[in-house]
């Protein structure tokens, strides 16, 4: 089977690829294809950028900045930004919160969010995961109870990405304890990061970065209005929330960078008197992960092309579960092709070591967190079985 674009689908993807080439700053995408990490201010300029031509949240409604593409167009946006190294929108604002708010939440809520959302003018972050309620997210423990017009949050949220750099905190919160089920008594709470009685306190991880934090609540007061939708309906936001963020993680463009990223370097390495990229066995590997790759991205838009009404298949979690299991391979190709090379992790510029090597094994280590975070692949299985093979 041969699979072409029409002329109009190849000439929005054409029109995509010009403008992440040229009007997105070189300096920022040299950082992301390199594996730096990205300050602040790199990202927030990357994606006002997007926004002021339209194309930081085109799957939203179009009053709220949206374009009414269809799913292929949808799918070669996300695609040709990941081809270009291009730093994706941020996905707690644009896939995360601000789906929700858009669909769930009051009129007055879409108004004071939806567009600060979408410019990155609010930095949204993520309160879901507890010490003891992870990929089991029911069995979350931190409370709020009303006191008058507000709710006093109290307890822990772990793993909380990028928090350091957050304005605001999107937060499950047990709101009725007596629940006959877990499932029923959770409620989502927006609230500032500045508010008194949050504290963040950073974790160091694998890879000698800090990108994930703890945070503590101690009688945090929140306004009343600023609970999304109905109280104890938590969960039924959060499925779908966590839908939106499984279709992002597949980063398929990514993963092809990548490849192609270990092909280039291993022309560039000799292993037994001849260029690694001529061997066999390392051929074979190319070729056995950019076909897995190719499965997975026709898997992508048949999900895309199935999500009625905003809300994502089920096979979202195939995406997520194989994306995530191709991201690894991919990372763990790379070490394999700096070989002794891949040791030196960031060992600056007076190195003789080439930096995508310096970077290898410290972005393999990163990528083990792909397979827990967005539900973790146990997880996704348990919904495949059930959601798709009716088990």
């Amino acid at each position: 089977m041969r699979l072409q674009l029409s002329p109009e689908d190849q000439s929005f993807r054409d029109e995509m690829r010009t403008f992440f080439t040229t009007q997105v700053p070189e300096s920022i995408r040299e950082a992301v294809a390199a594996h730096r990490e990205l300050t602040k201010e790199q990202f927030v300029e990357a994606q006002r950028g997007l926004n002021a031509a339209g194309l930081a949240v085109p799957h939203w409604p179009v009053e709220w900045g949206g374009r009414d593409w269809t799913p292929l167009q949808r799918h070669i946006w996300r695609e040709e930004m990941q081809l270009a190294a291009v730093p994706e929108p941020l996905a707690f604002n644009t896939s995360m919160i601000g789906p929700v708010i858009a669909t769930f939440g009051s009129q007055e809520q879409k108004e004071r969010f939806l567009p600060a959302t979408a410019n990155l003018d609010i930095w949204w972050c993520q309160g879901f995961s507890e010490p003891d309620a992870g990929s089991d997210l029911a069995s979350l423990r931190t409370t709020a109870v009303r006191d008058g017009d507000d709710w006093v949050v109290n307890g822990q949220k772990t793993w909380t990405t990028l928090g350091q750099h957050a304005d605001w905190i999107f937060c499950l919160v047990r709101t009725d304890p007596t629940a006959e089920k877990r499932q029923r008594g959770i409620s989502l709470l927006l609230f500032p990061m500045d508010t008194p009685g949050v504290t963040l306190r950073p974790i160091e991880l694998l890879d000698g970065g800090f990108e994930v934090n703890e945070v503590f609540f101690e009688d945090v007061r929140v306004p009343s209005e600023n609970l999304v939708g109905e109280e104890n309906r938590g969960w039924d936001y959060a499925k779908f929330l966590l839908g939106n963020e499984r279709v992002g993680i597949a980063r398929i463009g990514s993963t092809k960078r990548m490849l192609a990223d270990a092909k280039s370097h291993a022309r560039q390495i000799t292993s037994g008197g001849a260029p690694l990229a001529e061997d066999p066995f390392f051929r074979a590997r190319i070729a056995e992960l950019e076909n897995e790759l190719l499965a997975l991205e026709l898997t992508a838009l048949r999900v895309v092309a199935n999500s009625v009404g905003g809300k994502p298949h089920p096979a979202s979690s195939v995406l997520k579960l194989r994306g995530s299991e191709l991201q690894q391979a991919a990372t763990e190709l790379l070490v394999d092709v700096a070989g002794p090379l891949s040791v030196p992790s960031f060992t600056g510029d007076g190195s003789d070591v080439p930096e995508w090597a310096q970077v290898s094994t410290p972005s393999y280590l990163n990528y083990r967190k792909v397979s827990i975070y967005g539900g973790s692949n146990e997880v996704q299985r348990t919904i495949i079985a059930g959601s798709i093979l009716g088990l």
